[in-house]
């Protein structure tokens, strides 16, 4: 099943708007419709339909421990990439540590970390990372002693960095720590990493369809659950109460296989294309490329404007024709300043990210970096900041 050309939109626009949720590839429909089909009952039933379901959850769920390098046993698969978040970080600790107790975090995790943590009244001790978005390593062993979790992604949806994650591991394991790793925005674009104890997946990020998210626990985690349950129902690590999509499940394993299977990090075509962004970006003025230029996502850029406001950019580029993304990915809807951008130390206002899908025609990438310099230079001269 290819890969290429699912990139659905109104004619004639690019959607470069691909960071955090992905056009569906069509391996993805067709397992959707074949799970709807085989596995529309709830599984939890005992009737001939729900044991159809179960053996399709079941087959899904093995494989993407396989893919994942675990027990099946160990996947489970809450509604969503933020609800996997919240499971992980509100039910996982090292054995025996106080279930209260603090959580460490990089300062560039997914909001709904940071989140989870706060509401939960747990402590958290947040560690720096450098200019390009890698966690602060010795401030991080400072940091740990105590810990019941240590949260680091592994690699950043608005950036783009990746981080050192056997390195991170090292550090949590001489300490007891569990690692949480959030690969919402790898999986799939990258090869799956090793380095972890609890691993979180978003399928709708690497083209698979809305319904569920991936949460791998591995064993000698503890696991404590995090929301109530339903009456003598007994649940793995992490998975969420009532139903699972397992139409959705069935998407989610077979679109990751395939896409393991293919060109992954730098070898993924959308690698060079951001390189066209990235060389034609440095060229417009006061303009600059956030994260890491080697070790990142391939698919991921995001470039900061002095003197733009990003609300008018975007509006500019939307009519340009080109669907992009600016402020917090985690966040997107409210526009505001983005605490990934301030922890690298970058420009929070008039910033572009790109997410290209897969597919993306170099045409369309070559007119983006005729259309930016353009359209920054417009906006700036209406704002009277041409020759500051």
């Amino acid at each position: 099943m290819s890969t290429v050309g699912a990139r659905p939109g109104q004619p004639g626009r690019v959607e470069l708007d691909a960071a955090s949720v992905a056009p569906p590839l069509p391996a993805a429909g067709q397992a959707w419709q074949a799970g709807l089909a085989d596995g529309w009952a709830d599984e939890r039933g005992l009737h001939a339909s729900a044991a159809r379901s179960r053996q399709v959850l079941d087959a899904a769920r093995a494989r993407l421990g396989e893919l994942l390098g675990v027990r099946g046993e160990d996947v489970s698969f809450p509604p969503d990439h933020v609800a996997a978040l919240h499971a992980g970080v509100l039910g996982c600790s090292a054995p025996g540590a106080d279930p209260a107790g603090p959580v460490v975090v990089s300062a560039v995790e997914h909001s709904a970390v940071l989140h989870a943590a706060g509401w939960a009244g747990t402590p958290v001790r947040t560690v720096g990372v450098d200019r390009a978005g890698h966690v602060d390593l010795d401030a991080l062993r400072r940091a740990v002693a105590g810990a019941r979790l240590v949260c680091v992604q592994h690699a950043n949806v608005e950036v783009g960095t990746v981080q050192d994650l056997p390195a991170v591991h090292e550090v949590c394991r001489a300490a007891g720590v569990p690692l949480l790793v959030d690969a919402g925005a790898s999986l799939g674009h990258l090869p799956v990493p090793a380095a972890w104890d609890v691993l979180v997946g978003s399928p709708r990020s690497w083209g698979s369809v809305a319904g569920t998210a991936v949460l791998a626990v591995r064993p000698g985690v503890r696991w404590r659950p995090h929301e109530p349950g339903e009456a003598g129902a007994s649940r793995r690590p992490g998975e969420h109460a009532g139903a699972v999509d397992v139409p959705a499940v069935l998407a989610a394993a077979v679109t990751l296989q395939e896409l393991l299977a293919g060109p992954l990090g730098a070898d993924d075509p959308r690698h060079d294309l951001l390189e066209r962004v990235r060389a034609a970006a440095v060229l417009v003025p006061d303009t600059v490329v956030v994260g890491d230029p080697v070790r990142r996502l391939p698919h991921v850029l995001t470039l900061s404007a002095l003197y733009v406001p990003g609300e008018e950019l975007l509006r500019e580029l939307d009519a340009e024709g080109f669907s992009v993304g600016s402020g917090s990915a985690c966040t997107a809807d409210t526009l505001e300043p983005s605490h990934v951008l301030a922890a690298v130390g970058a420009l929070t206002h008039g910033n572009v990210r790109l997410g290209l899908p897969r597919g993306t025609p170099a045409a369309d990438v070559d007119r983006f970096c005729e259309v930016l310099p353009r359209v920054v230079a417009r906006l700036r001269r209406r704002l009277g900041a041409d020759d500051l």
